[in-house]
Order: structure tokens, then sequence, then C-alpha cells
């Protein structure tokens, strides 16, 4: 098992086509059978009020604001049906945290949702917003987590974690929550039987070390409860952010295929490693693909806060099952387990 000052020094290795190589074989012996997956979903954005500020985000607004929303039920359930009729599987909903919203009203959405689509994969709120709902509603984030459940929710996914490091986390999202309360609401989910994703928004300013001390965090509690289904890193986009005005360069497609390749060799215990071309592009997500990456994610029909962010890549099925291809590899749909069901 690498320790983190053998990751700090190859973070710090000029040599990225042997980083590349070693996390290939990882990849290659974690999924022997050529197949890189996607899926088909959508991100369901259902309000962009939010209390927290983050340095980072260009998509809240205040409470208040004469250009904040709360999405009504007809309106998500028509994004759904949408998401439905183009062979979707999944809905990935996340949203600001607004005080308003308790507990009750986050039921209520989530079995009108099942009430119309019982087998739709309901992947939604952060671990930020699972603690805001908690703390309006006066609950615990057991009860939190289980009554959510209980309505409908079927999987939780990483966002809110950008680095899990409290230094880090006191400049860009001083308001969001820390460290520890984003690994209890895992933790609290992974001992109630629901899985979840850990996710990484690098290239905020953090060090190298403390890039690796996220990796660790991750690999600790992947070892005490085995929850998470994939881990997905990506780069801050810096556009349109206050937080972009401190952070003067964005990563570039090698340090992007490092930290991709690294995140591979790191959590050994973690199946899937997704290579993301929301922030990046098709043809680096291509070529993560042979650093370490077995999944490019979603088609995203819908996707409203990194591209308020800055970023405005786009690809549709097609598109993703041929840089697969040409790639080398078979394309194959996968649900929001990474459970594949087409092989074509």
């Amino acid at each position: 098992m690498m320790t983190q000052q053998e990751a700090v020094d190859l973070f710090r290795s000029d040599d990225l086509i042997g980083i590349g190589i070693a996390a290939d074989a990882l990849r290659r012996k974690l999924h022997p059978h050529g197949i890189v997956s996607y899926i088909i979903d959508r991100n369901i954005n259902y309000t962009n009020f939010c209390t927290e500020y983050c340095s980072f985000c260009a998509f809240y607004r205040p409470m208040g604001h004469q250009e904040g929303y709360v999405l009504d039920h007809e309106t998500i359930c028509a994004k759904i049906q949408e998401t439905v009729d183009l062979g979707g599987t999944g809905i990935l909903m996340q949203g600001g945290l607004n005080p308003d919203l308790k507990i009750e009203w986050y039921e209520d959405l989530l079995r009108a949702i099942k009430a119309r689509f019982p087998n739709v994969w309901l992947h939604c709120f952060s671990a930020p917003e699972i603690t805001c709902i908690a703390e309006v509603s006066g609950l615990s984030l057991t009860a939190t987590i289980a009554r959510l459940r209980g309505a409908g929710l079927d999987s939780i996914p990483g966002g809110g974690a950008e680095i899990l490091d409290d230094e880090v986390r006191q400049r860009i999202s001083r308001l969001k929550c820390g460290t520890q309360e984003w690994i209890d609401v895992h933790l609290a989910a992974h001992r109630l039987g629901m899985r979840t994703t850990a996710t990484m928004m690098f290239c905020c300013g953090e060090t190298i070390e403390q890039r690796v001390n996220h990796l660790e965090v991750v690999r600790r509690i992947q070892e005490e409860t085995g929850g998470f289904t994939a881990f997905i890193p990506w780069s801050f986009q810096r556009e349109n952010t206050s937080l972009g005005r401190s952070v003067k360069e964005e990563a570039t497609g090698v340090e992007y295929l490092k930290t991709l390749a690294i995140s591979r060799l790191y959590l050994e215990n973690i199946v899937n490693v997704q290579s993301s071309w929301v922030t990046q592009g098709l043809k680096t997500c291509q070529v993560g693909l042979r650093f370490g990456g077995n999944d490019v994610g979603s088609i995203m029909i819908e996707e409203n806060v990194v591209s308020a962010a800055g970023a405005h890549h786009r690809a549709s099925e097609e598109e993703l099952r041929r840089i697969i291809r040409d790639a080398g590899f078979i394309p194959k749909q996968r649900d929001s387990l990474y459970r594949t069901f087409y092989l074509n």
C-alpha cells in the first residue's frame, strides 16, 4: 500500500509516463475485461439559494436574491421524464444549502419522484446538504439519512468534499461543513448500508501534501466501511468565481493526468476511478483511460454548477462510446452502482 510520502514524491516526479503505466497496470488488474463504463443520467439542481458563499462557486444565490429559485415537483419530474426518454437510469440531484427546506420537503419530493419513476435511481444530496437538513430539522445525521432513504433516496454523491483538509476548507469554503462532518455523513450512510461516492476538487490553491491528505481520508473510510463505489477527481474551474482571482492558473492536462493516476494507485481499495471530461474535455478524458480511469461518467443531459464556473464541454452518448472505443476499450452503459448492463 502506497504511503503518503510516496504519493507526495510521485506528485513531485516528472515521470508522467511511468506513473501512468503503473496506474494502467492496476486498472487492468481491477478491470481485466477491457470495459470502460458510462452512465446516462441528469444533474438536477433543485435550488440555488445557499447560505455558504463558497469562493469557488458561481452557481449559488443568497437567500432572497431575485435570481434564486426552488424547483417545484412538476418541473423536476418533467426533467426526469426527459431523462428516462433518453435512456437514462438515474438522477443526480444537488442544490444549495437552503435553510427554508426542512426534511419534510425532501421526503415529499423523493416520494413524489418514486411514485412516478419507481425504477429511477436517486443519487442525491451531498454531505453539506445532508448536514444542513439535519441541523435545520433538529435531527441526527443517522436519523436524517434513514428518513431520506425511507422516502426513496438510493445513494449519496461525494460532492462538497473539495479538499478534505480543514486549512484549505477554511480558505475556500469557510461556512461549509468541515472535513470531519463530511466524513461523518459518509460513515453514517455506509453504516446504514447505503453506498456513496468520493470526489476531489483539486488545483484550488492546496499543497501537494494537502491533496494527499484528502486521498488518505478517503482510503481510511473505505478501509473501514467499503462503502464507496467510485472516486472522481476533477479540477477547479476558476472563471466567474471569486477564488479564481487568487488562483491564477487552472490544472493543465499533465497535472490532471498525474492526479488521476496517483489517485488510482493510492486508492487500491476503491474499484472504480472516473476520468472526467466535464472540466478537462473529451481528449484528456480519453487519455485518462490509460492513466487509471475505467469510467467516463455521464453524458450529463443537464449540468449547471461547474458550467457556471466556466466549464462548457458537452458530450453525447455516441461521443463517449467513440472515445472509449478509440482508446481500445469496450464501451458499456452502467447504472449508479457501476453495474454494467449493455455490451455492444
